[in-house]
């Protein structure tokens, strides 16, 4: 198993682009964190919703690696915890690494299962400008390279807070890369 920390929880019961820092958040089984505007058995994306409204939600939880701030300081931007959305913000776990339908063991009871790559959209760049082509970019092979977390779904319900630990479980192989959901 690989091993990380959270640093941070954030929550938000309205459709912003910033989620608020919290000292816990719940999560609850099939839904997301509790009081979240993405929480639900169905999409909650505004932009999702309005292709359909009865899809499923593998958006409930978004996670994004702390890592991704400094290397964003690097280049002249400033981005603190939950501003980018998010609602756990981690370290020292390669989160883009993983592979479809790793497990996440967040504290003493949660468990998310990761279903993708958050596509950054346009609210970043209005957050900042030049912000998006620092999340989204292109490798050596041309290919698109996200890098504004993960989301995932709630397996199993559970406090989080500052500090917990995350455990990765990788599924049976072969394994999928993540793509965008």
């Amino acid at each position: 198993m690989t091993y990380g920390t959270v640093t941070t929880v954030s929550a938000g019961g309205g459709h912003t682009f910033s989620k608020a820092n919290r000292d816990s958040v719940t999560l609850l089984a099939g839904l997301g964190v509790e009081g979240d505007a993405h929480a639900g058995v169905t999409v909650k994306h505004r932009s999702r919703v309005a292709q359909d409204p009865t899809r499923p939600n593998l958006r409930q939880v978004h996670l994004i690696h702390e890592e991704l701030f400094t290397e964003l300081s690097g280049a002249g931007f400033t981005v603190a915890p939950g501003e980018l959305g998010e609602n756990l913000t981690t370290r020292g776990i390669d989160l883009l690494a993983l592979p479809t339908g790793t497990l996440l063991r967040i504290g003493d009871d949660a468990v998310v299962e990761v279903t993708g790559l958050r596509n950054p959209c346009l609210q970043i760049e209005a957050f900042q400008e030049g912000l998006l082509k620092q999340v989204v970019g292109r490798d050596a092979t041309g290919a698109v390279v996200r890098k504004a977390g993960v989301m995932s779904v709630v397996r199993q319900g559970g406090v989080i807070r500052t500090g917990d630990t995350v455990a990765a479980e990788l599924p049976g192989g072969p394994h999928r890369p993540l793509e965008r959901v």
